[in-house]
């Protein structure tokens, strides 16, 4: 598999595929006629597609690149089939259990945890985010997330890792007053969560990370921003369930697609929860949140004032 960063954009009102090559933009079908425009249709062939491409980038046609700052950058995918959100990294836990009361069950280490949210609100870099309505404890939450690249069911952990196409930041958006209010009835997360989640603004293929495996994840510095202050400095290699045991545990008796993404949850530091409003406070209209994660870039969104 070849290294490559897949995004879609758009330019003129054009929308396409495209790769990200040092620093221009190529649509895939630019490269190669026969491949499909966008990125759900591409996935679902991955391995053969990607080996169709690998073979067109051999020698670039530079005439036809973008420079990233020309076109308008969206989330990579679309239409995701389905998004699970875990909770994977175990400081972000104890940090949160600290500041608002949580308990984390025991069950949590010996197995992780995810519950759905909605796949119909995907939101993109730059693109503004709407308050929920009875929102005023707003948060955003730093994560990576995997993208499905082929079906599989039972798949074993040792096998996992063949069925991800890639990674890319996801920003699993928290109304933390709804989230706190529906959490104690024993079902949820669901209005908490489900106004927005943001991804972008790459999809990066796993061969790009290899070199930094860590752990049980990867040594990728994970920060994050608030109107341009530091509030989040985590790392990918603190995670305690691994993407291939998260894998494993959705796929026992349920078959997975290309297109599904799955998320890790947030890192240590990586929302406001972790640290109370009396160290920062909730977001407000008009703030910036920029999401950033080594070899995967930097995705930004604004609250809507």
């Amino acid at each position: 598999m070849t290294t490559m960063k897949f995004l879609t954009y758009s330019k003129n009102n054009d929308r396409k595929l495209g790769i990200l090559i040092e620093d221009k933009v190529y649509a895939v079908q630019d490269l190669d006629a026969t491949l499909p425009n966008n990125m759900e249709t591409f996935i679902q062939d991955a391995n053969n597609h990607l080996s169709i491409l690998k073979k067109a980038c051999v020698t670039l046609p530079s005439a036809k690149g973008h420079a990233i700052d020309d076109i308008i950058v969206h989330a990579p995918l679309q239409h995701p089939g389905s998004i699970r959100d875990f909770m994977a990294f175990e400081n972000h836990l104890l940090n949160a259990a600290k500041t608002s009361g949580i308990h984390v069950a025991p069950e949590w280490y010996e197995i992780p945890a995810f519950y759905f949210t909605n796949h119909r609100t995907i939101h993109g870099p730059n693109e503004e985010i709407q308050r929920p309505p009875k929102c005023e404890m707003l948060d955003f939450e730093l994560e990576v997330a995997i993208v499905i690249g082929k079906e599989g069911k039972d798949i074993s952990v040792d096998e996992a890792d063949d069925y991800i196409f890639g990674y890319t930041i996801f920003n699993d958006w928290s109304a933390r007053d709804l989230q706190l209010k529906e959490m104690p009835i024993g079902l949820g997360p669901a209005k908490g969560k489900d106004f927005a989640t943001s991804i972008g603004p790459y999809i990066v293929t796993k061969d790009e990370l290899e070199a930094y495996r860590e752990n049980k994840g990867f040594n990728l510095r994970m920060t994050a921003t608030v109107n341009g202050k530091k509030i989040s400095d985590g790392n990918f290699n603190s995670i305690y369930h691994s993407f291939n045991e998260m894998i494993a545990r959705v796929s026992q008796g349920v078959t997975l697609y290309p297109g599904d993404i799955i998320g890790s949850g947030t890192v240590g530091t990586g929302c406001i929860l972790e640290f109370g409003p009396d160290i920062h406070p909730w977001l407000a209209d008009g703030d910036e949140v920029t999401l950033s994660i080594e070899k995967l870039g930097s995705l930004t969104n604004t609250i809507k004032k």
